[in-house]
């Protein structure tokens, strides 16, 4: 079959990166769906996003066709079918939950407008 597009945000986090693989052997959208795994991080974090990838392709997984890392929203939104939306900032010292909440906010927004721009209309979040 057709490959899916599934984006994984905060995709060099370590919530992510105990999903990726789950996801890239067919334990979330089935056996037989081949995949292309969109992965978005912050640019500080490409770096450790490209490891994510080399881990990816050394798995040598059946099912999955490209992995695309990308700290490009227009990248990332591009024809989906799934997103997964587990990136956000992560309270630090002395911060209070309103600015953690006003600081996800804004990264939330921005995905959701990114979702309505680019993303098929039928993508599942």
């Amino acid at each position: 079959g057709e490959p899916i597009r599934v984006l994984v945000t905060g995709a060099a986090g370590q919530i992510a990166y105990s999903l990726l693989y789950s996801i890239a052997k067919g334990d979330v959208f089935g056996k037989e769906q081949p995949l292309i795994l969109v992965l978005l991080d912050i640019t500080p974090m490409m770096s450790v996003l490209e490891g994510v990838v080399m881990e990816l392709q050394d798995c040598a997984l059946p099912l999955l066709r490209e992995v695309i890392p990308t700290d490009k929203e227009e990248v990332a939104f591009k024809d989906l079918d799934i997103a997964i939306l587990v990136g956000s900032m992560p309270r630090r010292e002395g911060m209070e939950r309103k600015d953690l909440l006003k600081a996800n906010v804004t990264i939330f927004k921005s995905q959701g407008a990114a979702l309505d721009k680019y993303a098929k209309k039928t993508v599942k979040v």
